[in-house]
């Protein structure tokens, strides 16, 4: 059955007459009467019965009236979303968050200044680690991670660096070197280091040793944080110091002192992955504006220009 007529079965409806239908619609009234005819022969009923002057529904036909109203308002709404999703107003988006990546200022602006302009997309975010991240992207559980570089096994996926954090040192509080609000990395050659498993953040974890040996020291291992995150309550249990993102400073346990680091320091870099291939305007317009705050939220950051054939 062909939706037109439906649309002419409600303007007859609703205006009782072929004549004004027909005006109403923009075409001649003898073709619209073959419409409405042949409507009636397909479904087998009379919608209408002709009287001398205009049109009255018959019971079958005021049943019917609003069960075309309702499929028309359905297709409707079809046309209105197909047209929202491909113009990335509508829909949702999954995206997965490498450890700590929850604590940068630049996730809930982004989310904000996302719905502002496009209030029917609703997001989803979820934390896990990097290896983790780029399994739900294969599985397409989710459409696009935030990671820490590089990706283990990243065949199939689209990376591209976003943005490198600085980082400074964890130390417990009363710590002898927590006098001193700036710390070079090579104060901590005889402290114990605590630090996450090098499988959950390669990059991050390479980092952190590379700077710890450009300092003129290997460091001493204490005891592995089961998360990036996890380090900071590890410290403040007096287990040991550790070098962790900047975006960390705000986990407030009251046992930990934070303090920066000279030029020696390590930079905590940050990607975004998504599936290869992928051609979503909803996912193009929610990396623009991560990118656009990342660039607003510059201090403690370092923002890489945009690869304007990223997602394209």
């Amino acid at each position: 059955m062909d939706l037109r007529h439906l649309r002419y079965f409600v303007a007859v409806a609703e205006n009782g007459s072929f004549t004004r239908a027909a005006e109403q619609i923009g075409m001649e009234q003898p073709p619209l009467s073959q419409q409405i005819k042949q409507l009636e022969n397909e479904l087998g009923v009379l919608l209408f019965q002709r009287l001398t002057r205009g049109v009255k529904l018959t019971d079958i036909g005021l049943v019917l009236l609003d069960q075309a109203r309702a499929l028309l308002g359905m297709q409707q709404q079809f046309i209105a979303t197909a047209t929202g999703l491909a113009r990335g107003e509508k829909g949702h988006i999954r995206v997965g968050l490498a450890g700590a990546v929850s604590l940068l200022p630049m996730i809930p602006l982004t989310v904000r200044r996302f719905r502002e302009v496009w209030p029917d997309v609703t997001i989803y975010l979820e934390e896990s680690n990097t290896p983790a991240l780029r399994k739900a992207l294969h599985d397409r559980a989710i459409d696009i991670a935030i990671v820490r570089p590089p990706v283990p096994d990243g065949a199939g996926l689209l990376v591209s660096p976003l943005l490198e954090e600085e980082t400074v040192v964890a130390l417990p509080k009363g710590h002898p070197l927590a006098v001193n609000p700036h710390l070079e990395l090579e104060m901590l050659a005889d402290e114990p280091f605590i630090i996450f498993p090098r499988e959950l953040g390669p990059g991050f974890h390479d980092a952190i040793l590379s700077a710890c040996h450009n300092a003129g020291f290997t460091p001493r291992m204490g005891q592995q944080a089961p998360q990036i995150a996890s380090t900071v309550p590890l410290v403040a249990a007096g287990l040991g110091v550790s070098v962790v993102p900047r975006s960390l400073h705000q986990i407030h346990s009251g046992g930990v002192t934070y303090h920066s680091l000279g030029a020696k320091a390590p930079r905590a870099e940050l990607a975004i992955a998504m599936r290869a291939g992928q051609h979503v305007p909803l996912l193009s317009n929610f990396i623009a504006t991560l990118r656009a705050c990342c660039r607003d939220m510059h201090a403690g950051t370092q923002a890489i220009a945009f690869d304007e054939a990223e997602g394209k």
